[in-house]
């Protein structure tokens, strides 16, 4: 079956050649391996650096990818595709995922060759292992943060919120009318009603 292909070229600002030279090489290998070209994507003067939302021709291209509209896209290079490894990885998992091929001319990577297949699984690997990175450094950083005594999540109420609350609800005012009182949202304010109710559970336990 005739591979359904999708074109990518980008040229950042500090170019030294067009997209014009990096689609007409694309296109020649499409017709020499029998591909057809279903769309043509191009970024000009974006720099590779940047993520799919600033870089509509990639944008359009992945969109199609999951769409299912195309079997393999190209590229004239891999950091064409882009210079971060994060935004490589994303790439990289998108097209696995919908088992989209990739051919990159200049690193002579082609997945409809077993060689090619080979080095995409390898790819697949240092992405999986790239994210894992991540993962762990995250993590870490979490740790030195809470070891630092960083807190996480939600800021804590102030003191004095807190005991304008307390203080209206031990006068019998209801959740809305202490909220009002105390100048916070009913949802805070029954926070601190629930708090009271399981410390006079616990007084009576």
């Amino acid at each position: 079956m005739t591979k359904r292909v999708a074109i990518y070229a980008r040229v950042s600002t500090d170019k030294n050649q067009t997209n014009e030279t990096q689609l007409r090489q694309l296109r020649e290998v499409a017709s020499r391996l029998g591909w057809t070209v279903v769309a043509e994507h191009v970024d000009e003067g974006i720099s590779g650096a940047h993520g799919r939302d600033k870089r509509p021709g990639l944008d359009a291209m992945m969109r199609q990818v999951t769409r299912g509209e195309v079997d393999m896209i190209a590229a004239w290079s891999v950091d064409r595709l882009g210079r971060s490894i994060q935004h490589l990885v994303s790439i990289l998992s998108d097209l696995q995922a919908r088992d989209v091929g990739l051919y990159l001319h200049v690193q002579g990577l082609d997945t409809s060759t077993a060689s090619g297949r080979a080095m995409y699984q390898m790819l697949g690997v240092f992405a999986e292992f790239e994210r894992a990175l991540v993962r762990d450094r995250i993590a870490a950083g979490i740790e030195r943060a809470r070891a630092k005594g960083t807190r996480f999540g939600r800021p804590a109420m102030p003191a004095k919120d807190a005991a304008a609350i307390r203080a209206a609800i031990s006068q019998g005012m209801g959740i809305r009318a202490a909220a009002r009182a105390a100048g916070c949202s009913p949802t805070t304010a029954s926070k601190v009603a629930k708090q009271m109710a399981a410390e006079a559970q616990a007084v009576v336990t």
